[in-house]
C-alpha cells in the first residue's frame, strides 16, 4: 500500500474505493507483494536446490494457494484439513509436506493415502509409522535443536521445554527405532521459531542437522522451516536473507561434498510471503472520549485480528480517509465486549466518524485466526492481482453461524 497523491493504493487502485465496492471490515492482499517475497527467497538462495514451500497456516485462501503454486512455490501443512486445502487448490501430493503436531496415528495414514511427503515430530508415532509401512513409505523427521529463538515466547518451538520435534538428546533411540523398523528417512527438518533476526541462529541450527544427517544414509532434502523476520514497524531490523544465503550455502555445499551428494534445500516461511501483502480496512464507528483516552471503535476486533491481544504484536494503523493535517494520539479498539485492542496510543491524522483505518502487515495469522466470537461475521477477502481487485472469499452472513446447529424444540410435549 503506497501513498500517491494522499491517496493511498494498491496497485494504483485507491483502497477506499476497493472498500467501497467490497465493504467493511475488509481484508486485502496485494499479490505484487507476495510474488516479490517468494522470488527474493529464490533468488537468496539460488545456486543450491532450493525449494519454497508456503506454509498454508498463516493464510489459507485457496486463491492465495493458487497464486504460490503458480509462481513455483510448494506446500507446508501441519493438519489434513490444510492438506485438502492444498490438492483442492492443484498441488501434487509430493509437493506438499505434511508436519503435524500431537495427531493421532490414524491421520498420519490419511495422509499417507493422500500421497503428502510426511514429516514426524515423535518418537510414539515414528514407530506406529514403521510397524505399519516399514520401508515401503519414506518420511521426513522433524527435531527439536534445544535452540531458544523468536520474537515471542509462544512462537518459539525449539527450546528444550517446546512440544515440537524429537530432541537431539534422543539421536541413539530415534537411530535404533530407524533401524529396527527399517524405516526409510528421507528428508531432516527443523523450525526453531518466528521473528527470527540473528542469521547465526540459522547457521548453528544448520551445523546440529548436519551432524544428525551423518546417521541417514538416505536423505534426498533437508529442512529448515522459516522464521525470517519481517518489518512491523520503520526501523525494525529484518532477516537479512542475502546474508543468510551466501553463509549457508556455503557450509550445506560444505555438508553435502562429504554427504556425498547434492541434497534439495526446503524453506516454510508463512509470515515472510504474506505478511506485508495484507492489510485489514475497517470503519470507525465512534470517537470515545474518556478522562483518559481518546478511543477509536471501529467494526472490527480480536475475532478479526488477534494478534495484538495474543502476543502483543504491533501492526501499524494509518487513516487512508484523512492523509493530511493534524494528527491526534487515539487508541484503536474493536466492537468485542471484553478488552480489545489494536493498538494503544497511536498518532494517526485525525479520524472522523465513518473513516477507514488500514491495519497493516495482516497477511499473515489474520484471517486463518479469526473466530465468530460474539456471533460476529468474518470478513470477506479480497485479492488485488494485474491490477484489478478480485473478491476471493465472501463476508459471512448469518446462515453461516447457524447452519451446522441442530435447534431442539422444547415447545413440543
Amino acid at each position: 500500500m503506497n501513498l500517491e497523491n494522499n491517496q493511498y493504493k494498491i496497485q494504483n487502485i485507491n483502497v477506499l474505493d476497493i472498500c467501497a465496492e467490497f465493504g467493511s471490515p475488509l481484508y486485502v492482499y496485494d499479490a505484487d507483494k507476495m510474488i516479490e517475497k517468494l522470488q527474493k527467497m529464490q533468488t537468496a538462495f539460488e545456486g543450491m536446490k532450493v525449494k519454497i514451500k508456503f506454509a498454508t497456516k498463516a493464510l489459507n485462501n485457496l486463491s492465495v494457494m493458487k497464486l504460490f503454486r503458480h509462481y513455483g512455490a510448494g506446500l507446508d501443512t501441519v493438519s489434513i484439513q490444510e492438506a485438502q486445502l492444498g490438492l483442492l487448490a492443484g498441488f501434487e501430493p509430493k509437493e506438499i509436506i505434511f508436519t503435524p503436531n500431537c495427531v493421532s496415528f490414524e491421520e498420519i495414514k490419511q495422509a499417507v493415502g493422500l500421497g503428502l511427503t510426511i514429516n514426524i515430530d515423535n518418537i510414539s508415532i515414528l514407530e506406529q509409522f514403521g510397524h505399519e509401512y516399514g520401508d515401503s513409505v519414506a518420511c521426513c523427521i522433524r527435531l527439536n535443536p534445544h535452540i531458544m529463538a523468536g520474537g515471542n515466547s509462544k512462537i518459539s518451538v525449539g527450546h528444550i521445554d517446546s512440544k515440537f520435534g524429537i530432541s537431539v538428546l534422543q539421536l541413539r533411540h530415534l537411530v535404533r527405532v530407524v533401524k529396527t523398523n527399517n524405516i526409510k528417512v528421507t528428508g531432516l527438518h527443523m523450525h526453531t521459531g518466528s521473528d527470527i533476526v540473528d542469521s547465526g541462529v540459522f547457521l548453528e541450527a544448520a551445523e546440529i542437522l548436519f551432524d544428525v544427517a551423518r546417521n541417514f544414509p538416505d536423505l534426498t532434502f533437508m529442512d529448515f522451516g522459516s522464521g525470517f523476520k519481517v518489518a512491523y514497524k520503520k526501523g525494525d531490523i529484518t532477516t537479512n536473507l542475502e546474508d543468510l544465503g551466501k553463509k549457508l550455502k556455503k557450509s550445506f555445499q560444505a555438508f553435502c561434498k562429504e554427504y556425498g551428494r547434492d541434497l534439495e534445500i526446503w524453506f516454510e516461511p508463512g509470515k515472510y510471503l504474506v505478511s506485508e501483502a495484507g492489510h485489514l480496512f475497517v470503519k470507525t464507528n465512534v470517537i470515545k472520549t474518556t478522562p483518559a483516552t481518546v478511543f477509536v471503535g471501529v467494526d472490527s476486533g480480536l475475532n478479526h485480528l488477534i494478534r495484538p491481544m495474543m502476543y502483543d504484536a504491533h501492526h501499524d494503523i494509518v487513516n487512508v480517509s484523512n492523509t493530511t493535517g493534524g494528527q491526534r494520539v487515539y487508541t484503536v479498539v474493536g466492537y468485542i465486549c471484553e478488552t480489545d485492542t489494536f493498538g494503544w496510543d497511536r498518532k494517526l491524522h485525525e479520524v472522523g466518524e465513518g473513516d477507514i483505518l488500514a491495519i497493516k502487515n495482516a497477511g499473515a495469522y489474520g484471517f486463518t485466526m479469526s473466530s465468530q466470537y460474539n456471533s460476529r461475521f468474518r470478513p470477506a477477502e479480497v485479492l488485488v492481482y494485474q491490477g484489478k481487485a478480485h473478491l476471493v472469499r465472501m463476508r459471512e452472513t448469518l446462515e453461516d453461524l447457524t447452519k451446522n446447529q441442530i435447534v431442539m424444540n422444547f415447545d413440543e410435549k
